[in-house]
């Protein structure tokens, strides 16, 4: 018992979100980094909005994760994240909303709204004290 007693952390949880999002992320803005967004300003000019919107993606895919997972302003990045994911769903992926996946099941957009999800919960938690502020401040 006293070993489940000494594993039973909220921070350690909270760290864990931060890892899951923040880590996983930055995979996609790296890729962006790396192959370049051409295809996302036609996209966001054909919904009426300026094309230059798509250079926030390395702020919410790269920035973000970063601060996410040291936990600096952790809450403030997690919106960044969920506004990122929000404007995906509704950019690309809204006609997949009640879909699933051909070849393996599995809902269409899991993977956006999982991001969605966590980064709303890490939200709402806080980065904990296993991160740089220590969770002291507003934003932490």
């Amino acid at each position: 018992m006293e070993l489940l007693t000494s594993f039973h952390s909220e921070d350690a949880g909270k760290l864990t979100l931060r890892i899951t999002v923040g880590g996983l992320m930055i995979f996609h803005g790296l890729s962006k980094l790396l192959h370049g967004i051409g295809w996302m300003p036609p996209m966001l000019q054909m919904h009426g909005l300026p094309g230059v919107f798509a250079y926030g993606v390395f702020v919410a895919e790269v920035i973000a994760p970063i601060f996410i997972v040291a936990g600096w302003r952790a809450r403030l990045f997690a919106l960044t994240v969920i506004f990122d994911m929000v404007m995906a769903l509704w950019l690309e992926f809204r006609d997949r909303l009640f879909t699933v996946k051909p070849g393996g099941g599995g809902w269409s957009i899991e993977l956006e709204v999982f991001f969605l999800l966590i980064s709303l919960a890490i939200f709402f938690v806080g980065a904990g004290k296993f991160s740089v502020s220590k969770g002291q401040g507003k934003w932490d």
